[in-house]
């Protein structure tokens, strides 16, 4: 018992000596961003929300927000309904060429991204789409899409089919039986992937740099542009309100995940003779 006490003490420092590098650099990037200096200058010599200001009064800075929180959006919810369609036909299904039909739809995770912007910038381009924030709609949901599928397919697969046969022999219509039994119990499952949509979409810089250009540059693509050709704090003050979006986003996921597994135990019971 002892050796195996000392083990667990050993994972939990281990993870936590990761866990700590990885945020290692966001514990840097924030006090910058409260700083007065006209460079970034860790520690900072004066504390200021002068680059906060900065962002919220330049209209390129709020314009990037509200393009890549329109993007995100979008995404988010065309994803989800693809994704939960996707899933079901999945798990649920049983067609020649299933597996070929799944490996299709999770390709995008699988092709490096700068290989997948390539390719939408020469189909969109000729189209001439590039710079369109249509074609950026588009290539996101490519991208988040999968995840979608990858979170639901899961929720699926754990799902006690008996409580929809149960409504399905009370006379329940198959639309009634999503709505009624399917839909509540894997809801954890759909808005945790919705979730990861938004935030894939919201973070994509490489697909932006691509099909974007200069006439619709979402945040990542405009922190990028700043980072290359200015090098001001703002960038900093920026990444600071992306780590706390993040940093509740997440707080959100694992409450879902949460849930969704309080329900799973509290069903299992319920379906056992």
């Amino acid at each position: 018992m002892e050796q195996k006490h000392w083990g667990w003490w050993l994972l939990y420092g281990v993870g936590g000596l990761i866990a700590f590098f990885l945020v290692l650099p966001s514990f840097i990037v924030i006090p910058i961003s409260f700083s007065d200096s006209l460079l970034l200058k860790f520690p900072p010599e004066k504390f200021s929300f002068r680059w906060y200001k900065v962002f919220f009064e330049t209209p390129a800075w709020t314009g990037s927000l509200w393009l890549s929180l329109k993007l995100g959006v979008g995404v988010m919810i065309v994803s989800t309904f693809l994704g939960v369609l996707a899933s079901i036909g999945l798990v649920r299904g049983n067609f020649p060429g299933k597996g070929a039909l799944q490996a299709f739809l999770l390709s995008p995770m699988i092709v490096p991204v700068v290989v997948t912007a390539l390719a939408m910038y020469y189909f969109f381009g000729g189209m001439k789409m590039v710079g369109n924030p249509w074609s950026l709609l588009i290539s996101h949901i490519c991208v988040a899409t999968p995840l979608v599928i990858v979170i639901v397919s899961a929720s699926l697969q754990d799902f006690n089919r008996t409580l929809e046969q149960a409504a399905q022999i009370l006379g329940a219509t198959p639309l009634q039986t999503f709505l009624k039994i399917t839909f509540p119990m894997i809801r954890p499952g759909i808005l945790s992937g919705a979730l990861f949509a938004f935030i894939v979409s919201f973070d994509e810089v490489v697909i932006a740099a691509f099909i974007g250009g200069y006439r619709s540059a979402t945040l990542p693509k405009r922190m990028f542009d700043n980072v290359r050709d200015q090098m001001e704090p703002t960038v900093a003050a920026v990444s600071t309100l992306l780590v706390g979006l993040s940093f509740l986003l997440l707080l959100v996921v694992t409450s879902l995940g949460r849930r969704s597994r309080l329900k799973g135990e509290k069903q299992e019971p319920a379906s056992t003779p």
